[in-house]
């Protein structure tokens, strides 16, 4: 299971939101490829990143600062935040980001979804982020009468990377992540899965394990890791040696 540190890029800085709301921002660092070193440097295998700016906007924002990290890291970065039409895919990827993160273009255009999905095969992931099991909008601001479920078997013959499923409650609240949500997206769909919301400690890691084998990626980490709460190396080989049947 791959830990993704997160990097949430506002007003050009690395900040954290409360469920979401641009209102309750804490800032932990105004260099955002300084943050991404450290994360790689660190042991991080992956790097996940948000344009807050973009998502609000509809469009890209911090382009140029997400992809001085893409050059500069030698880890994969994925990356989501305002990305709406096929350029801006394109330009994301010929930056080289390993991964593109679409939500709100891909529940209003089901069309345009599924044709640069098969154009980038492999490459595009599904941002689902939802509000008590309905999905989010635009910078998570506008919650729509669709269920995760529903959306899920909707995609499910895509040539996804993955899914990366947000409860926006919890994001950014150190409470836990929402388990039983995660189970059963995985019994919907055919894609992995990447967690997201919540984590505040190894322990919140550890009960996503057993979800390993239903078809669980991994899981998006931010404010703990900026507070304190969860320390990146030991949650690393703490995971590690449980997937490898050791004993911690």
């Amino acid at each position: 299971m791959i830990i993704y540190p997160a990097i949430d890029i506002k007003n050009g800085k690395c900040v954290r939101l409360y469920q979401g709301d641009p209102s309750k921002e804490t800032v932990y660092g105004s260099d955002p490829l300084t943050v991404a070193r450290r994360w790689e440097s660190l042991g991080a295998t992956w790097l996940h990143i948000v344009d807050l700016d973009g998502a609000f906007a509809g469009r890209p924002v911090h382009y140029e600062v997400i992809a001085r990290i893409a050059s500069t890291l030698s880890i994969p970065v994925q990356v989501g935040g305002g990305i709406r039409n096929s350029e801006d895919v394109e330009k994301y990827l010929e930056a080289g980001i390993s991964r593109v993160i679409v939500g709100t273009r891909a529940l209003k255009d089901p069309e345009w979804f599924s044709q640069v999905c098969t154009a980038y095969p492999g490459r595009i992931a599904a941002g689902l982020d939802a509000r008590n099991g309905f999905v989010a909008v635009k910078g998570w601001k506008n919650v729509t009468s669709v269920t995760v479920a529903e959306v899920a078997r909707i995609w499910n013959d895509l040539p996804l990377a993955a899914l990366i499923y947000t409860d926006i409650a919890r994001d950014g609240t150190q409470r836990g992540v929402n388990v039983k949500a995660t189970e059963s997206l995985l019994k919907i769909t055919r894609h992995p899965v990447i967690a997201s919301g919540g984590v505040a400690s190894i322990e919140d890691i550890l009960v996503l394990l057993p979800l390993v084998k239903e078809g669980l990626n991994g899981v998006i980490v931010g404010r703990a890791l900026y507070t304190g709460s969860l320390k990146l190396e030991e949650a690393i080989r703490i995971v590690n040696y449980h997937l490898s049947g050791r004993e911690r």
